[in-house]
């Protein structure tokens, strides 16, 4: 007897694409279709580069179901205003009230939306792609009809005592990216029997590309580089300054890949640093590793991440990494073996390292050698599906 898929709706609010976009998709390619019959489901089909996620969806057979939104009624802008201004000094009670109007004009709302969809669908399972705060509509759309929910939480995540007690009244499984996002929703109160964590994979088959040519550089020019977007959370500025603060002797060749709102200001602070012709400002990158490939050094100084993907991808192309030593990356770069880890903000430490890095072409090498290895036999695409499919046969 042919066993049925289970029918699995697939959710992810977020409005650009970033790396837990890229890991969704490359559990989609791999995912057992004759076990499970996904169907995606989000708010926007946001572009990546020349194309939509509708394109990238249908290119490997998985459909897409655009939710409908509508804009802020006045009276829920008018409620947040009066809560700001009467609570200024009250953070919690402001930010509680806030919340609890978000609850009543948009969450509640898109959980009977998501509700009905469940129930005409005929899911079995709710998967959610992105981490709890932001998919409290799912939660509560879950509980609305009884379908089983998992969350798959990308970022280290931050939660309020209402999503806590959703998260533990109503998840089935949370699939957690790294040990620290565990032990981030752990602290605050979600259960610990709920965690499960299956670390981001990369595929370590894949062939090296051919390093991107920069023009303008001149040959044997060191390359210090940083992919993802331009945005506050991710603190490019840090490294711009790092560099600036170089020996006069060492002169690396910056290389920012990506593009975001923070675009404009990194670079005019590039050129008010004195590195403006020494910085190469790519934009969007909807292949992003051949520039990996022109770095001989790859940094990534944000604050907090969840498992970064594109540290994977710059050991799996053997580049030493710099990171800042929060949840994700502190997982996956080995200090002193494969890399480089200091503490966040700490601009002069980050600069120590990328000269240290620089003056040592040898222990680039080593670090480099060593990071691919561990890439390979730590971070494999086979292990990440897999587990994402033990969770999911369990719930």
């Amino acid at each position: 007897m042919t066993k049925i898929a289970r029918r699995i709706l697939l959710l992810d609010t977020g409005n650009e694409w970033g790396g837990g976009t890229n890991s969704m998709i490359e559990l989609l390619k791999r995912i057992d279709r004759t076990r499970f019959a996904v169907t995606a489901c989000f708010y926007h089909s946001y572009r990546h580069g020349d194309s939509t996620l509708r394109e990238a969806l249908a290119a490997i057979d998985i459909p897409l179901l655009i939710l409908p939104t509508r804009h802020q009624p006045w009276w829920a802008k008018l409620a947040k205003e009066l809560a700001r201004g009467l609570l200024p000094w009250r953070k919690p009670l402001r930010v509680a009230a806030v919340f609890r109007i978000e609850l009543a004009w948009r969450i509640r709302p898109r959980a009977r939306a998501l509700a009905e969809l469940l129930r005409e669908g005929g899911y079995d399972l709710l998967y959610m792609n992105n981490q709890p705060a932001s998919n409290l509509e799912g939660y509560l759309a879950a509980e609305l009809t009884g379908v089983r929910v998992i969350q798959h939480c990308r970022i280290e995540p931050r939660i309020n005592t209402v999503e806590r007690d959703i998260i533990n009244r109503i998840a089935h499984a949370l699939i957690c990216v790294s040990h620290g996002v565990r032990d981030a929703l752990i602290r605050q109160g979600v259960r610990r029997e709920l965690c499960h964590v299956v670390h981001n994979g990369i595929d370590t088959r894949q062939p090296f590309p051919e390093p991107q040519p920069l023009a303008g550089v001149v040959s044997n020019t060191p390359v210090i580089g940083t992919i993802g977007s331009l945005i506050k959370r991710k603190s490019v500025a840090h490294l711009l300054h790092a560099v600036a603060r170089l020996p006069q002797d060492l002169t690396p060749h910056l290389l920012i890949v990506g593009e975001g709102p923070e675009a404009t200001a990194l670079r005019q602070l590039a050129d008010e640093l004195g590195l403006a012709t020494r910085v190469t400002f790519t934009g969007f990158q909807k292949q992003p590793l051949p520039w990996l490939a022109a770095m001989d050094v790859f940094v990534l100084s944000s604050p907090s991440e969840g498992l970064p993907r594109v540290i994977l991808e710059a050991m799996l192309l053997e580049k030493p990494v710099v990171a800042s030593n929060v949840t994700g990356s502190k997982e996956v770069v080995v200090h002193g073996e494969t890399g480089y880890l200091y503490d966040y903000g700490d601009i002069d430490a980050l600069a120590v390292h990328l000269a240290d890095l620089l003056r040592n072409p040898a222990k680039r090498q080593a670090f480099g050698d060593a990071g691919r290895r561990r890439a390979s036999a730590d971070f494999s695409i086979e292990a990440y599906v897999a587990g994402v499919t033990k969770v999911l046969e369990a719930s």
